[in-house]
C-alpha cells in the first residue's frame, strides 16, 4: 500500500515556542500557518496558533495574540463575514464589514454591495451587486458575538441576478402545498482533498496510485486514512457555528471524505450546506490542502464523488407512506432529463452505472440498492413509510437547486402524460 511521501503541513511544522533551531521554509520568506487548536474558552472560539519561520531563525508569529484576542470586553462592534456564491455557481465568496452591536436575525443587518465584474457576475460599466442578508451562523474563526451571514444576490434594481439560486428556491419552499408538507432533507457531501502543488489526491504518492479501494472506506491508519484533521476540525467548526451536521466518514476512494448535514426542512438545507462548504473550503486554506468537489477528481477504477439526497414530506412519514414515495419516484423518473441537467457540472463522467452509481441516461429505483437512482432503505419497506435518497446529484451540485426542484417535482408538479402511457410509465417502474 503506497503511504503519503511526507506528513502534512500542520505535522510538518508543528514546534513549541522553546524552539530556537527550526529550518527556514524558504529563504526571505515569511509563512503564517494554521497549526492546532487551543482549547476554547467561554467567550470565544477555538483558538488557532500561527508560527512566523524566516531564514536562520524560528520566531512566534505576534499575529497570533491578535488573531486570538477576544474584542468582547473592550467593545459592542462585531464583524460579520458576508458570504455569497460566486459566478461559477460553486465558488464562495467572502468579506467582512463591522457592526455596531450583535445581532440575532438577518434583518438586523444592512445590504452591502460587491464589484460583480470581478466575480463573473456583472459587467465593468455596470458592476454594482446587492448582497441581501438571509442566514446567520456563529463565527468559529474569529469566536465572540463575530458571525458569519448567508447571503443572496441582487442588481441594484432588487432583481435576483441569473446565479441567484436561493430567490427561486425560496419561492418553491413558500408555495402552501410545499410548506404543509415540511420537507426533510439531509444531504451527503462528498469531496476530496488534493496536494496543493501537485493537485494529487491527499495520501497518494505524486504522480503515482495507492493500492485498490476497499480498505479505505471508514478506515484508521497511516496507510489507509488521509484528512483526518482537517474532517475534525470541519466537523467542529459547523457545530460551533451552529450548522445542523449531523456526522463524517472516511469514503472509499483514499483522500476523500464525506459529511452529513440534517435533517433539515426547506431552505435551511442550502443555507447550512453553503455554509459549510465555506468553512471547509477556510480549514483546508490554513492547513494548505487544495478542497475538490469534482465529482470525478481520478479517472479509471476509482469512486466519484456525489451529494446524496435523502428526502421526505410530512406524507411519507406517516402511516401509508411507501405509496407516497412511490408516487413521487414516479414523478421524478418522468422528469429525470431535467433533474439531471440540474444536478452538477461534469456529473456524467461520474454517473457511469459502475462504482455504486446508476446509468446517467437511465432512471431506476430500488430497495437498498445503490447502483440505483432513487434508493429507498429497507426499513421504509418494511415500516411502509419513511424517505428516499437520490443519489444522483454530484458533489459540486447548488443544494438551493436540488433540495427546491425535488419538492417542485413530487409536490407542486402533474405529469400530462395520457392515461395509457402513464398506466405504461407506472408499470414499467413498478409502482
Amino acid at each position: 500500500m503506497a503511504q503519503i511521501l511526507a506528513p502534512s503541513l500542520q505535522w510538518q511544522m508543528r514546534m513549541t515556542k522553546n524552539s530556537t533551531n527550526a529550518s527556514p521554509i524558504m529563504s526571505n520568506m515569511w509563512s503564517s500557518l494554521f497549526l492546532k487548536q487551543k482549547k476554547a474558552t467561554p467567550k470565544t472560539s477555538a483558538k488557532f496558533r500561527v508560527f512566523a519561520l524566516q531564514s536562520g531563525n524560528s520566531t512566534i508569529n505576534r499575529l497570533e495574540d491578535l488573531l486570538n484576542m477576544d474584542t468582547t470586553p473592550y467593545t459592542d462592534k462585531i464583524i460579520a463575514e458576508y458570504i455569497w456564491i460566486g459566478g461559477s455557481g460553486i465558488d464562495t465568496r467572502s468579506k467582512s464589514r463591522t457592526i455596531s452591536k450583535p445581532v440575532e436575525h438577518p434583518s438586523e443587518l444592512p445590504k452591502w454591495n460587491y464589484d460583480g465584474s470581478s466575480t463573473g457576475q456583472a459587467p465593468g460599466e455596470d458592476s454594482e451587486v446587492i448582497l441581501y442578508p438571509q442566514a446567520i451562523f456563529k463565527d468559529p474563526f474569529r469566536g465572540g458575538n463575530n458571525i458569519l451571514v448567508i447571503c443572496d444576490t441582487y442588481t441594484p434594481a432588487g432583481e435576483p441576478i441569473p446565479t441567484n439560486k436561493r430567490h427561486k428556491a425560496a419561492e418553491i419552499f413558500s408555495n402552501k402545498k410545499v410548506v404543509d408538507e415540511i420537507p426533510w432533507y439531509g444531504i451527503e457531501q462528498e469531496y476530496t482533498l488534493l496536494q496543493t502543488n501537485v493537485k494529487w489526491p491527499l495520501g497518494w504518492p505524486v504522480g503515482g496510485y495507492p493500492g485498490p479501494q476497499g480498505p479505505y472506506y471508514c478506515g484508521a491508519g497511516a496507510d489507509k486514512s488521509f484528512g483526518r484533521d482537517i474532517s475534525d476540525a470541519h466537523y467542529k467548526a459547523c457545530l460551533y457555528a451552529g450548522i445542523n451536521i449531523s456526522g463524517t466518514n472516511g469514503e472509499v476512494m483514499p483522500g476523500q471524505w464525506e459529511f452529513q448535514v440534517g435533517p433539515s426542512v426547506g431552505i435551511e438545507a442550502g443555507d447550512h450546506i453553503w455554509c459549510a462548504r465555506y468553512l471547509l473550503e477556510r480549514i483546508t486554506e490554513q492547513a494548505g490542502v487544495v478542497l475538490s468537489l469534482d465529482p470525478k477528481p481520478i479517472e479509471g477504477d476509482w469512486n466519484g464523488a456525489g451529494c446524496h439526497t435523502n428526502y421526505s414530506t410530512k406524507s411519507m412519514r406517516e402511516e401509508g407512506g411507501f405509496e407516497v414515495i412511490k408516487k413521487a419516484i414516479l414523478n421524478l423518473s418522468l422528469r429525470h432529463k431535467e433533474h439531471i441537467s440540474a444536478y452538477g457540472e461534469g456529473n456524467e463522467r461520474r454517473l457511469t452505472g459502475k462504482h455504486e452509481t446508476a446509468s446517467i441516461n437511465t432512471f431506476s429505483w430500488g430497495v437498498a440498492n445503490r447502483g440505483c437512482s432513487i434508493r429507498v432503505g429497507r426499513e421504509t419497506e418494511q415500516k411502509g413509510k419513511g424517505y428516499l435518497e437520490d443519489r444522483r446529484p454530484a458533489s459540486n451540485m447548488d443544494p438551493y437547486i436540488v433540495t427546491s426542484l425535488l419538492a417542485e417535482t413530487t409536490l407542486l408538479w402533474e405529469p400530462k402524460l395520457e392515461a395509457e402511457a402513464l398506466a405504461a410509465q407506472k408499470l414499467k417502474m413498478n409502482v
